[in-house]
Formats: structure tokens, sequence, C-alpha cells
């Protein structure tokens, strides 16, 4: 019998389970394949306006379109919606405070809906694309975006109108100071009296604009230095709040892609991201509008706590000694530090997750969450309107890296409390603060909580955490005011979920290791859910898949348990045996979960090794995702030193319980995977017999800012930090055989990381190394073809040098 991932596993028995004598034999072909073999995961759940169905999307067979659902949750009826159908169906919806209106986003534009009657409304009809709407306090305007425009729709009226007109650029009629003009005015009485007239017809179409609701708004002058990044109007339709930064930032130098398969037949240019250090992000500003006095305000960042520290202070010291050692003055003196930290304000949840800027229901209060561009102190500060001035409410401090995610913040339906998830403790939770109060936690404990959403009646959290057990992830419930974490879902393996309108039920999407996100529903007080999709395909649910046994590998380095997944026959002999260890990408990730795995064909690769007499480790090493704060910051400044050290306890593991050879183990993966695949050949020569890295990190001074200086600082400012995470630094130690493959159009890890790493070698005379590149692939492959000949070349590496007895 094949190992059960764990014995709880028993929600997973509603997938098929076919004999494997109905499947085709496995391949390599066959795995690598296109995935529409496979089946679709179900994408984008959301209720109807009504709550009496929910729609969803499903890729179609042999393309990229998705294909719009609606399925009905009492019933379990599910239908594909034809063209016509696409054009009627409802968007996701947000509710007026009354509860009598929602609206939402239909192909680009605005629609409004009487839920008494469901009569519905066509807002707008425009080729822009309006965003964000939202119902003003009152419940009588809708309000939405187009692009940094706000707009408003009277609904007594059935009128829309811009809220603020934006002019970047001066004021035309600002009087000038200017010596000639006074004197030419001092001289000539005609143009004295012409000068009048003008200002008399300004003043008058000024009072007229004034009393005249139906004119636009009188334009906003915001200079020509400036340029809008974000804007968010106040739902009470008072004030408007705009994020700028200066219009002369450049990023700096732009490498090149080169595309050599291209329509034209020739070799064709593509500019890809800067380099780390190149330009820091640009500096970002506040600017608070007041609509109804039509008055503009600065908000200073300078009185947040600590924005004037240097957290990096001491490298910087270590950092402009040596340079001024070294005669290099100039350098030196371009690190001072600065009087006040820039800051920037994270605009929506790709960015962070959680967006930067929330509104009170009722308009009456503001918050907003801005970072320090060294990402060193995150700060939610709340606006005093009457002096025009930020609040802090909660100062975060880290000293490695605030993190990407668990950024979230909001308001109670009170209005006046705030609600944020925070690091503080080590661990994501979730607290709330009165904003003349102390924060309080909702949630404790040595786990994440992540994806909170707030109840329509203000009573509920619902939360995504892994509670039970760092890899087994399910919807809780906590009481806004305080009590108990409560779960509702007991899947192990949820991704994602969506409260109804009327807060009963829950939409949730939910996945194995072998089976891709399908939805259910379930009520929200945790009863019986009901199965509402099965899309899986019996090509691939006829094979008997072995399931990854979850394990934990201690760290002989005191970082405590290491969790892994472990592939092996079922009736594992004493035989000594090679071993692979695959290691995941993006560092900041989790892949020992009982979801479905981003890796799904590597997945399958680690099946097919199985049967070719190899075990299998794949390890959430020290930086990954799902183990709290001090997991991730393990690697500050040392990218590639915690992680080996954890490889190596799993290959140490790997001798002592599944009796492998530990002269036949090799190493793959892709991106921080192939990153780190270099650095265990490069630091550790001799303890792999071989390893495929692909699409990696050969030189962190060559990756981006925002993922690098996070974690290595700038090399200008830290180039200890770069030097020693860099595989490229360790090109001399390569003694085992290494195979690198790359994308030639990746525009995320450039192939010049590759290249530059291939020469390095040839220079320094190495044998057994070897580069396949891929003429039309990005970072992450997306052809069949370039998938096959990448883990062809990687299962010849390993049945050449890894599996047969030395």
């Amino acid at each position: 019998m094949r190992r059960l991932l764990l014995a709880g596993l028993a929600a997973f028995t509603a997938l098929p389970a076919l004999a494997a004598s109905s499947a085709a034999p496995l391949d390599l072909e066959t795995i690598m394949a296109n995935p529409d073999w496979i089946g679709q995961a179900v994408e984008s759940p959301y209720w109807s306006v009504d709550g009496q169905a929910i729609y969803y999307q499903l890729k179609r067979d042999g393309s990229e379109v998705r294909d719009l659902y609606r399925v009905d949750p009492v019933s379990g009826r599910s239908e594909k919606l034809d063209p016509a159908a696409v054009a009627k169906a409802d968007g996701p919806a947000v509710f007026d405070r009354s509860h009598r209106y929602a609206a939402f986003i239909r192909h680009g534009d605005l629609f409004l809906r009487t839920l008494a009657d469901g009569h519905t409304v066509q807002v707008t009809q425009t080729v822009e694309k309006e965003s964000a709407p939202q119902f003003s306090a009152d419940s009588r305007a809708l309000q939405y975006r187009v692009g940094e425009d706000w707009y408003s729709y009277d609904l007594a009226r059935g009128v829309s109108a811009p809220v603020a007109v934006l002019k970047f650029s001066d004021d035309p009629d600002k009087p000038k100071t200017d010596a000639l003009e006074a004197e030419q005015l001092k001289l000539f009485s005609t143009l004295r009296q012409l000068k009048a007239d003008k200002e008399a017809e300004k003043a008058n179409a000024k009072a007229l604009a004034a009393a005249d609701p139906g004119r636009a708004p009188e334009p906003f002058w915001l200079g020509d230095k400036i340029v809008a990044v974000d804007t968010e109007l106040s739902p009470d339709g008072r004030w408007l709040l705009v994020v700028t930064h200066a219009k002369d930032y450049t990023p700096g130098r732009q490498p090149k892609v080169i595309h050599y398969v291209s329509d034209s037949g020739y070799a064709e240019e593509e500019d890809a991201r800067v380099y780390v250090g190149r330009n820091a992000p640009a500096p970002q500003s506040l600017l608070l509008l007041d609509l109804r006095q039509h008055r503009q305000y600065a908000l200073p960042t300078d009185t947040l706590p600590g924005i004037k520290d240097d957290p990096l202070a001491a490298i910087r010291a270590r950092t402009v000694a040596a340079l001024e050692k070294a005669g290099k003055g100039d350098q030196a003196k371009a690190l001072k530090a600065p009087d006040v930290r820039p800051v920037r304000i994270v605009a929506s949840s790709e960015d962070g997750g959680g967006g930067g800027i929330e509104w009170s229901a009722d308009g009456r209060n503001l918050a907003i969450q801005l970072r320090a561009i060294d990402n060193k102190d995150r700060w939610i500060a709340s606006v005093d309107f009457a002096d025009h001035a930020l609040v802090n409410q909660h100062r975060l401090h880290d000293d490695a890296w605030i993190n990407w995610n668990f950024n979230d913040f909001g308001w109670l339906k009170d209005g006046r409390t705030l609600w944020y998830l925070s690091e503080e403790s080590g661990w994501s939770q979730l607290y709330v603060k009165p904003l003349d109060g102390k924060a309080r936690a909702l949630t404790r404990g040595r786990f994440e909580v992540s994806h909170p959403q707030l109840s329509e009646d203000g009573k509920w959290f619902y939360l995504r955490t892994n509670q039970v057990a760092p890899y087994s992830y399910d919807v809780y419930r906590v009481p806004s005011s305080g009590g108990e974490l409560a779960r509702i879902t007991r899947y192990q393996g949820m991704d994602e979920f969506a409260l109804s309108p009327d807060g009963s039920r829950l939409a949730v999407l939910h996945s194995a290791p072998y089976m891709l996100d399908q939805l259910a529903v379930q009520p929200v007080d945790g009863g019986t859910p009901r199965e509402l999709t099965q899309t899986m395909k019996p090509a691939f649910t006829a094979h008997d898949w072995i399931q990854p046994a979850i394990v934990q590998v201690p760290s002989s380095h005191g970082a405590g348990t290491i969790y892994a997944k472990f592939y092996g026959p079922a009736d594992e002999s004493a035989a000594a045996k090679p071993a692979v260890i695959f290691v995941h990408g993006a560092g900041y990730t989790q892949n020992v979960d009982l979801s479905w795995t981003y890796y799904f064909r590597e997945q399958m690769f680690h099946n097919l090794l199985v049967r070719k007499g190899y075990v299998v480790l794949d390890m959430d090493y020290r930086a990954s995702e799902g183990y709290g704060r001090d997991w991730r910051d393990a690697i500050y400044r040392q990218m590639g030193h915690p992680e080996l050290e954890d490889l190596l306890d799993g290959k140490a593991w790997l001798v002592k319980h599944h009796h492998v050879d530990p002269k036949r183990v090799g190493i793959y993966g892709g991106s921080y995977g192939g990153f780190m695949t270099e650095m265990a050949l490069l630091r550790a020569p001799g303890q792999f017999a071989a390893g495929a890295a692909l699409r990696p990190v050969s030189d962190w001074r060559l990756y981006n800012h925002e993922y690098t200086a996070n974690i290595l600082n700038t090399p200008e400012l830290d180039p200890h930090a770069y030097e020693i995470s860099s595989p490229i630094s360790y090109a001399d130690k390569l003694a085992d055989p290494l195979l690198i493959e790359h994308g030639l159009i990746d525009n995320n890890v450039l192939t010049a990381d590759s290249i530059r790493l291939y020469q390095r070698f040839i220079e320094l005379h190495k044998k057994n190394f070897w580069m396949s590149l891929y003429p039309m692939e990005r970072h992450g492959f997306v052809h069949p073809d370039s998938w096959f000949d990448e883990y062809r070349r990687i299962d010849e590496l390993f049945d050449t040098y890894v599996r047969p007895v030395r």
C-alpha cells in the first residue's frame, strides 16, 4: 500500500481511486506535455449579487482563454456561460452601508443594482476601464475611478461627474512677481482696467460654479514637478489622498533581452528590469486635497517614529571606512545616510499583500501604510484632518526586512478601530487597535494568519491559517471583539475562500497534492461542505501516484525542524540507493504543504525517479514561507548559507533513514532552487554527485532591487553580503558535474547570469559543466518541447552521474 500523507487525510477520499493498470505508462514526454491532459483548476470564484450562485473560471483546453461558469451552490448544477450570458453576468460586487444597492464591474464598465427588485443600470459605457467602485457614506452616490481620476454617480439624478480635476502643472492664473509688469500697471491705467475686468470675470465664473452643482469642479494645480501614482477618495466625498513621486525620477539603465527567434526574422531587443542598487525606487509623498474647501495640504512623514534613524549605520560605517581607506572618497560620500528616510506607500495587494490606503466606511478616518525604502520599518498612520498631519498608530521594525506578505489592514465597522496583520511576535497574527487606545491581539501562537476578511455584520474575522501544522491550511474564524479561534474547514489544503453576501456561507477553493483546485460551499458555522466541481481528467487520476510523506528533518545547526516531502517506494529495501534533492524556487515560498503544487511537473518527475530506483527529498529550507519571521530572516546578508546547511542535513537524514549512498545524491531546482544548486556544488564540493541549475541567479548584483535589496541591502552599501551570497564568487571550487539550463528571453533572472558564470568556468579551465539555452522561454517555461528537453537532460545527468554505483 502507498503511504498516506497523514492519518487525517481521509477528506481526500473523494478523489477517484483508480487502478494503475487503467493508466498509460508514465514517461517523461507525458509528464512534460501540455498540462491540459491533467484537468483544469477552478479559478477566481465569486458570489453573485443575490448570493444564489457562484461564478468561477476554467482555462479552455488548448488555449489560454478562460471561460466563465456559474454554479448553483444548492443543487450543484454548473453551466458554462456563452457570450450572451457573459454579457449579463454579475461581477464581484460591493454593497452600500444600508445594503440597498450593489455595484460591480463588467467588461470594464460599471453597473448598479437595486437589491429590492433586481433593477440594474449600466452607469458607464466607455473605452476606459472603470475600477474600484464604492458607495458614498450616505448611499446617495456611487464613486469609481478611471486611472487616477475619480468620479461620482448621483443615484437620484443619474449623472456622473468628476469629483476633482488634477492638473500637474502650475496655475496659469497664479500671480507672478515681475517688476516690469508691476511697473507697466503703475504707468498705464488702461492695462489696470483690462486686468480688473479679467479678474472680475474670473470671480464671477467662480461664484457661478460654486452655486451650481452641475458644473465641473475647479481644478487643483499641483505643479509640474510631480506625477500621481495613486489616488483614494473618501466615501463622504470630502477628501482625496494623492500619492506622488518626482516627475524627473529615472529608474536607471535597463539591460536588454534579445529575441533571436522572432516574427520578423531579425534579432529584436526588449528592455528588462534595472539591476539592484542602480537607482533606488522613487520616494513617494502624500497630498491631501480638501474637495469642499478646495485646498491642498502636504502630509509630511518626518514625524513618524524612527524615520530619522539609520538601521544600517553599522554596515554603512564599515563600508565608508573601507572606501575612504582605498581612496574612494566620492563613493564614501554617496553612502551618507538620509536625514529622513524616504518611504513608499503600498498601493495594492500585488505590491505586498493588503492595500496601503484605507478609508473608514463613513469617510471620517483615514489610515495609510508606509514603508521605508530600506524596508526595515513599516508604519500604519492615521490622519489628523485638523492639523493635516500623520499620527502613528503602529510601527513594525525588522532588523532584516519587512515581509512582503502579511500587510493587510483596515477598519472595524465602528470606523474608529483599526485591524492589521503584524509579525511583531515572530509570526503573522491579527490585531485590533482603537485610534486612541492600545493594540490587542485577536490571535496568538506559532502559526501564520493571512487573508483576513471581516464579515458584513462586523462580528467575525475569517482567516487562512496553518494552526494545526505548518503544512496544513484551513479557514478559521475569530470574533472581532476577541475570543476563540475556531476551525471551519478541514481540507488541510485550503487555498482561497469568499464569503457570501449574507455572510452565511463560504465558497472554498481546496486542493490536494494530486488534485487541482476545486470549488466547494460550506456554512460558516463549520457544517458539512458540498463539493461543486470535479475537473480532473481520467488520464491523470488513473495513475497510482506516490503520495509524498511529510517528514521532519532535524537541523544540526540549531534551527529546529526542517519540514520536507519524501518520495519513495512502498516496499523500500535496505539496499543502498541513489537520491535526488529538489530545491524549490523563490526562496520565500512554501512547497511542503497538502495542496496542489506549483511544481506539479517536478512532482510527476519525482514519481518517475522513484520508479527508476531513486528516492527524492523536497525541503522547505530556511527562507521558506510558512514558518515564521525568524525562519525567513535567517538568510539576511548570507543567502545560500543557512539553506545549504539545511540541504546537507536533508542528505544526512536520507543516508541515516533510507539507506541512501552518500556518494550517489543529486540536486536540482529552478530560479532560487537553481541558485541553491550552484551554491551546493560550489560551496560544498564532493557532497553531491551532480546538479542541475535551472534559470539560476549566479550573481545577485544582476537581480532586481525590490527582492534583493531587502535581503542583501544594496551592493554599494553592503558589498560583502553580495560577495558571499553569489555563486560566481565560488566558481573556482567547481568539482562536480553541473548542468545549467536557462531561457534566452528570461526577463526575471537574465540569461547573462548563467552566461557570465559559464565564462568563468571556461577561464578557470573547469570540466564537466554544460549549458542548455532555450530561445523562446522566459523565466517560467511554457512550451512542452522545452520542458521535455530540459528534463530529458536532467534525467540523463542523474542517470549518468548519480544512479550508477561508483
